[in-house]
């Protein structure tokens, strides 16, 4: 099942006990910062 990138999974992601699962939330939501930003990868 393919990963939902959105915000709102993201943050709930972020509450997870799980490192990994936390660590994945952070790094869409600093993609999404960094897009907002309007700076490109």
């Amino acid at each position: 099942m393919a990963e939902k990138k959105d915000l709102a999974t993201a943050r709930r992601m972020m509450k997870s006990p799980n490192k990994i699962t936390a660590r994945r939330g952070l790094k869409v939501i600093k993609e999404v910062k960094r897009l907002r930003k309007g700076l490109k990868k």
